[in-house]
C-alpha cells in the first residue's frame, strides 16, 4: 500500500499559479496581499489538504509556542486537574501544550522527555516517577527549561511545584486520632516519594500521640481504586479484633477502592467500624456512595504557577531565579469521618 506523500507548500504554490513568497505571505502576512490572490491560494490550499509545519517554521525563527508535560497518570483526576489548568494557562499566552502520560514507568518517562528534546520544545513540566536530574540536565543544556511538578526539585537545577506532603500525612492522621482511633492503617505503594512523604508524616503524628496509637502499613499494588479494592478485601478476611479502625489512604482513588471493598459486601461500616481519609480531595470524593474525607491538593494553582514559573524562565533569560514553590495542604472532613 503506497504513502501519499504530504503536500509542501511548492505544491500550494503550482496550483495556485502564484510564487512561494505570495504563498508565505498568505500565511503569515496576509494583509500586503491581495484579496483576489490571497483567494486562489486558500482554494489550492484546501484542493490539496495542506497543512502547514508549524514547528519547522518555529525553530526557524528560533522561538517554539510549544510546551510539553509528563504527568504520572492521565486517568487520575488530580492529574487531569492539573494538566487542564496548565493547559488553559499556557493558552492564555499562546503556548500549546503536548501531553504524556508516563503510567509510573520510568522509561515510558524517559521516552516522553527524549521526544520533547527532539521536538525542541520550549519547556517541559514532569511529575518524576524517579530521580531524572541527568535527563533534566540534558533539557537545559539544549535550551528547554523544565519544571518539576509534584515534588521539590534541587533549587540549583530548575524550578518546582509541590504540596508539603509530609505535613498532609500528619494533618490525616492527627484527624483519625482526634475522632478517637488508635488503630490506623497506612494504604500506598512506598515506591512514590510523595508517598513515603505522606507516610513519614503520618508516623510523626503517631509519634508525638504516644504508646496508645500504632500505624499499621498496608502496601498496595499500585494506587488505583482496584488496588484499594484489593487491600479492603484483605482486611475483610481479617478477625474484627484485627483490623483497624481507621484508615489514611495515600490517595483517593485507593479511599474509594477501600469503600467499595467494605460497603458492597455490607459487612463493615464507614465510619462507625473503620473511618477513611482520602488524599487530594479530587472531584469524585464528595460523591462518592460515602462521601470522602480527604487531604486537599490545590491542583489548579499546581498547575497554573508550574506554566508561570517556566514561561518566566523561557522569556526571562538570565533574570529568571529558581523557585521552589510549596503549597499546603487543606483538611476537608466528610460522612467517611464524621462520627
Amino acid at each position: 500500500m503506497s504513502v501519499t506523500a504530504r503536500p509542501s507548500i511548492q505544491d500550494v504554490a503550482r496550483l495556485a499559479g502564484v510564487s512561494l513568497g505570495t504563498v508565505s505571505n498568505v500565511l503569515n502576512n496576509p494583509d500586503m496581499v491581495r484579496p483576489q490572490t490571497a483567494e486562489k491560494v486558500q482554494r489550492a490550499i484546501e484542493q490539496l489538504g495542506f497543512v502547514r509545519n508549524d514547528a519547522a517554521r518555529q525553530l526557524k525563527a528560533g522561538k517554539s509556542l510549544t510546551l510539553g508535560m509528563v504527568v504520572y497518570d492521565t486517568g487520575n483526576p488530580f492529574f487531569a486537574e492539573i494538566t487542564r489548568a496548565a493547559e488553559n494557562a499556557a493558552a492564555e499566552r499562546n503556548y500549546n501544550v503536548l501531553l504524556g502520560n508516563s503510567d509510573h514507568k520510568l522509561e515510558r518517562e524517559r521516552n516522553y522527555l527524549q521526544l520533547f528534546d527532539q521536538q525542541r520544545v520550549a519547556g517541559v513540566l514532569v511529575s518524576p516517577t524517579s530521580d531524572i536530574y541527568e535527563q533534566v540536565d540534558d533539557l537545559r543544556a539544549h535550551g528547554t527549561q523544565t519544571v518539576v511538578l509534584d515534588r521539590k526539585a534541587d533549587a540549583a537545577r530548575c524550578c518546582s511545584v509541590s504540596v508539603d506532603d509530609f505535613a498532609g500525612g500528619r494533618i490525616a492522621v492527627e484527624h483519625l486520632l482526634s475522632i478517637g482511633r488508635r488503630r490506623i492503617g497506612f494504604v500506598g505503594t512506598l515506591a512514590m516519594q510523595q508517598v513515603s512523604d505522606r507516610l513519614a508524616g503520618a508516623m510523626a503524628a503517631i509519634k508525638d500521640f504516644g504508646p496508645e496509637a500504632q500505624l499499621i502499613m498496608l502496601e498496595s499494588d499500585d494506587m488505583s481504586v482496584i488496588a484499594g479494592r484489593n487491600v479492603g478485601d484483605k482486611i475483610r478476611e481479617a478477625s474484627a479484633s484485627d483490623r483497624p479502625d481507621a484508615i489514611f489512604a495515600s490517595n483517593d482513588l485507593l479511599a474509594m477502592g477501600l469503600v467499595q471493598a467494605f460497603i458492597l459486601n455490607g459487612d463493615i461500616s464507614i465510619p462507625g467500624d473503620i473511618a477513611i481519609i482520602g488524599y487530594d480531595d479530587i472531584t469524585w470524593a464528595e460523591a462518592a456512595v460515602v462521601p470522602l474525607s480527604s487531604i486537599r491538593q490545590p491542583s489548579r494553582l499546581i498547575g497554573e504557577t508550574a506554566i508561570d514559573l517556566v514561561l518566566d524562565e523561557i522569556n526571562g533569560g538570565s533574570e529568571h531565579k529558581h523557585q521552589q514553590v510549596t503549597f499546603q495542604p487543606e483538611l476537608v472532613v466528610r460522612a467517611s469521618t464524621r462520627v
